[in-house]
């Protein structure tokens, strides 16, 4: 079949085979299928969709793309975890070493931020010296020797995701769910997990923005998972307001700290036990109640701060920010944006702070663009909160006076201040499985 009559197939509605799935995939790895003829297909899938068995099937395609972290010399079952991000999302870095306190092995490949949202690895190296480009062997033996490692996407990894992201951002077909899903998945599959808790976020300041969309991207991945054997448990949760109090990366890596010292904000503690919990009771097979004290315990007893560190120093970083965190970059200057009116605050509008965080410096807007690890944004008023005409709510971190000024104004247009506080609602949504 020639490649015109797969497209056109599927600009039709009709379903793909399977090996129309993989001759795709191989011609996207190897070039032999143009980019125009690659992007008319992408196109295709974004108006008609795909059915589980081709998502699945082009997910197994992508995974086959490249190598495969293999994990079976380490014992036990070895739990990933994947978050589709949002403004102020520090959680991984909190749960993978609480998970590994447990004994959950947590192999973990992170990715960098673009435009409001910040990523894991950007925020792993505001730590002095923390080394993100481990090879697979010495990934392996962090893995077995502390329990956790986080590093970025190896480039032997699944290669079609990255031909094919690239694509997908400049041809407008992004939004579609098969193609999330396979993306997500074809990755998280590739690190050697064999068991999945995965963070789909919604709401204004994530990719899916209602939770009915949430709910569909949820199910695809877990169909995903089914079938390709690995229990993949997806946790729906809140991204309106950013989650914690700060935004950017040395910032957010103190946040964390104060999670695992269990001083840290009430909506991030809450959500990163909950998926700890999760990763437990998939890592050892027991109960809820069981996993949910063994979490606790990890956290009272500074079990999960003294993994961190070892996984710091063992990445080549300075541990002693886990003690420290003065250590960690700092901003030159402060400066508040404050309330306009008297009464509660009922809006902290998440993508707006992200984007106020990146104005500043502390993301980027091209992959190669350079982020200042120490600036962002902290909220000092949350939602809810009642406040005083004059009183601070943000507290903008900055290097750059030139900066500063747009910022400023991105920073106070996310803010909304009303006569009555808003409803409170968890940030945790539910559990797809």
């Amino acid at each position: 079949m020639r490649f015109t009559e797969v497209i056109a197939r599927k600009r039709d509605g009709h379903a793909l085979t399977r090996e129309a799935i993989t001759t795709f995939v191989r011609g996207v790895t190897d070039a032999s299928i143009p980019d125009y003829q690659t992007a008319a297909l992408l196109m295709a899938v974004v108006l008609r969709g795909m059915t589980d068995a081709e998502t699945s099937w082009l997910t197994d395609a992508m995974l086959r793309s490249g190598e495969r972290v293999d994990l079976s010399s380490l014992p036990g079952v070895k739990v990933g975890k994947h978050s589709t991000g949002g403004v102020g999302d520090k959680v991984s870095i909190a749960l993978a070493p609480l998970a590994a306190a447990c004994g959950v092995i947590v192999p973990k490949m992170s990715g960098r931020g673009l435009g409001h949202t910040g990523g894991t690895l950007d925020k792993l190296e505001s730590i002095p010296g923390y080394r993100t480009n481990l090879t697979v062997p010495e990934f392996v033996d962090v893995l077995r020797d502390v329990g956790v490692c986080i590093i970025g996407q190896s480039h032997t990894l699944v290669p079609a995701d990255k031909k094919l992201y690239a694509l997908r951002d400049v041809t407008a077909t992004v939004e579609s769910v098969p193609l999330i899903a396979a993306s997500i998945m074809s990755k998280k599959l590739a690190e050697g997990s064999t068991a999945l808790v995965l963070d789909v976020k919604c709401g204004q300041g994530a990719f899916m923005k209602t939770e009915l969309d949430a709910r569909a991207l949820a199910r695809a991945l877990v169909a995903i998972g089914r079938e390709a054997g690995v229990p993949t448990h997806v946790l729906l949760s809140r991204m309106d307001a950013p989650l914690g109090r700060a935004i950017g990366n040395a910032l957010e890596i103190a946040e964390c700290l104060e999670v695992l010292r269990g001083e840290g904000p009430e909506d991030l503690t809450s959500l990163v036990v909950t998926l700890a919990t999760r990763m437990v009771m998939l890592a050892t097979g027991t109960d809820f109640d069981r996993a949910r004290d063994t979490v606790r315990r990890a956290l009272s007893s500074g079990a999960a701060l003294s993994r961190l560190r070892a996984m710091i120093a063992r990445q080549g970083g300075d541990s002693s920010i886990v003690d420290d965190p003065r250590r960690l970059p700092q901003a030159r200057h402060r400066t508040v944006v404050t309330a306009e009116r008297s009464g509660y605050v009922v809006r902290l509008a998440a993508e707006r702070l992200g984007q106020a965080a990146a104005d500043l410096g502390a993301g980027r807007e091209r992959v190669d663009d350079p982020v200042d690890h120490a600036v962002g944004v902290v909220v000092e008023a949350r939602l809810g909160t009642a406040v005083r005409r004059g009183d601070p709510v943000l507290r903008l971190h900055y290097n750059d006076a030139d900066r500063l000024a747009r910022a400023i104004d991105v920073a106070r247009s996310a803010i909304e201040v009303g006569d009555a506080p808003p409803e409170t609602l968890e940030t945790a949504i539910g559990w797809v499985e």
